[in-house]
């Protein structure tokens, strides 16, 4: 184990973060990026076959051109593109490194990872919201048979599958699956499939659900998972599935632990939206600075990479400005 000193630690190689090492190193701080996974493990984790929403050039970042074949990049142009940004700026990158405990002292943060230990004197936390699935808490949901996260169609081909959710995720597991040969049943909580899932998508799995290629049930929930069906609570009553695989796209949080640990502050309503000051990023915790999609709490349909990029700039800016004027007296 080692100890060592930082003026800035950033914690998540996202896009958002690997944002902050560009800006970091361009003011020559003193900083580290640390990931508990692969490079933007949470790009990694996204299913093969997926496209972005945004297109390619609002998801730029550091002067660098994001080219892609088609208008909206794919998970492995996204892949590539990191990679080479990561390789242009030569950014201080730590992967496989995970956080454990974080402390703060009287002006600085002590943070505990699996790999050693750091003080830093400005802490970013930029973890996404990707790493904790939404339970659903319902008995069986611990069987193998049971999903949170969704990569390919192959394992699933000539298998009863339900895909429970109404949102992006859910429509696309629910089509590519069917497309090479599951038998698919969607449970959607509302009364339809979300109206907000990609224009291009929505008539496809509404047309497929009414004709009746894929079973949609809706205004339904999961009310247990069995070893070979799953009983739902429907509007008419109480019904029993053959199924074989649950895919469960109920959506992801935040890793509020980590943010209780340092006394981030959460808003009271359901969105427990992190407090933080929206010109400069930082946190209620002086010198904890929060980016990316983890400052929506709960509510993750606002922020997204392409309109957090600036927080960034916002960050380091800030950290410049408290280093050149410590006392509020100018250097």
């Amino acid at each position: 184990m080692y100890m060592k000193k930082l003026e800035l630690l950033i914690i998540g190689a996202g896009p958002i973060g690997l944002a902050c090492g560009i800006e970091a190193q361009k003011n020559g701080l003193n900083y580290l990026i640390i990931e508990k996974g692969v490079l933007t493990n949470s790009i990694f984790n996204y299913p093969v076959n997926m496209t972005f929403f945004s297109t390619s050039e609002k998801l730029e970042m550091g002067d660098i051109p994001f080219m892609s074949i088609a208008n909206k990049p794919t998970r492995p142009e996204a892949l590539e593109y990191y990679r080479r940004i990561v390789r242009h700026y030569g950014l201080l990158i730590h992967l496989y490194e995970e956080v454990q405990t974080l402390e703060k002292t009287e002006e600085s943060f002590l943070v505990h990872t699996s790999k050693g230990t750091y003080l830093a004197e400005k802490l970013v936390v930029a973890t996404g919201f990707y790493d904790l699935p939404n339970t659903m808490n319902v008995p069986g949901e611990d069987l193998p048979k049971v999903t949170h996260y969704y990569k390919e169609p192959w394992p699933y081909i000539g298998q009863k599958i339900i895909v429970v959710g109404g949102g992006n995720s859910a429509v696309d597991v629910a089509l590519e699956t069917w497309r090479k040969g599951a038998e698919v049943t969607m449970v959607v909580m509302k009364p339809q499939i979300d109206q907000t899932v990609k224009y291009w998508v929505l008539p496809d799995i509404e047309n497929r659900i009414k004709e009746g290629s894929i079973k949609g049930y809706f205004s339904t929930t999961i009310k247990e998972i069995r070893e070979n069906e799953v009983l739902l609570q429907t509007p008419e009553g109480e019904v029993s599935v053959a199924n074989d695989f649950v895919l469960a796209m109920t959506g992801y949080k935040p890793n509020f632990a980590l943010l209780d640990q340092l006394g981030v502050q959460l808003s009271l309503d359901e969105k427990r939206q992190p407090c933080y000051d929206a010109e400069s990023q930082e946190s209620n915790v002086p010198g904890l600075y929060l980016a990316g999609v983890v400052c929506g709490g709960l509510n993750t349909r606002e922020f997204f990479i392409e309109n957090t990029i600036v927080h960034a700039q916002s960050i380091i800016a800030d950290i410049v400005k408290k280093k050149q004027t410590p006392s509020g007296v100018e250097k």
